[in-house]
């Protein structure tokens, strides 16, 4: 069974609609007991990465993530919680990935920050990306990043000189995507089925 975790960040619907598509069984829940003993969790997030921090620190939640020992999968601020430190209210994240999340600063008028839309995957290093060939297309809504770290497995590029970010992060159990693989289309939805299956 697969545990959304409810935090009060929003985008869950989308996750919640991605999953029914693949026929796969999931629940909402805040409970760390319920988190604890799921097959696998998802933590979505849209928002303000120092807020969303807080609520899981308040909560308890962010210990529990820490504990876990079955796939995890971060998406969008989701990712950035999981992060050493987010530029986005300068707090400390949850540290499970080594990386600061950094805002973009746009270096021609063409940058358009938040990055929004549709870009590319490239250098995928991870079962996560079965059946995915570089240069697929996946979806993105954000204006805070993981620079390129120990934990990127995959990448994409940013405005008009196109510097190089991470679009996927892997530690040990959790897995992360920047994009939003619930808004990508048939590639997100292979990305979902290979989560599932880890």
């Amino acid at each position: 069974m697969i545990a959304i975790i409810d935090y009060n960040t929003g985008n869950i619907h989308s996750v919640e609609n991605a999953l029914r598509r693949l026929g796969a069984e999931f629940f909402l829940t805040s409970n760390p007991d319920e988190i604890a003993k799921a097959d696998r969790v998802l933590l979505p997030g849209v928002g303000h990465a120092g807020e969303a921090i807080a609520r899981l620190r308040e909560s308890g939640l962010a210990e529990t993530i820490r504990r876990l020992r079955h796939p995890l999968l971060g998406i969008c601020v989701g990712m950035q919680v999981l992060c050493r430190h987010t530029a986005e209210g300068d707090v400390d994240g949850l540290g499970i990935f080594d990386a600061k999340v950094c805002r973009f600063v746009s270096t021609s008028a063409d940058d358009k920050i938040p990055h929004m839309g549709w870009n590319t995957l490239a250098n995928m290093e991870s079962k996560l990306f079965k059946g995915i060939d570089p240069g697929e297309w996946v979806y993105y809504v954000h204006s805070y990043y993981a620079p390129l770290c120990p934990d990127t497995i995959a990448t994409t590029r940013f405005g008009k000189e196109g510097f190089m970010f991470s679009a996927a992060l892997k530690y040990e159990n959790f897995y992360a995507t920047q994009f939003h693989p619930e808004k990508s289309g048939d590639t997100g939805e292979k990305i979902l089925k290979n989560f599932l299956s880890l």
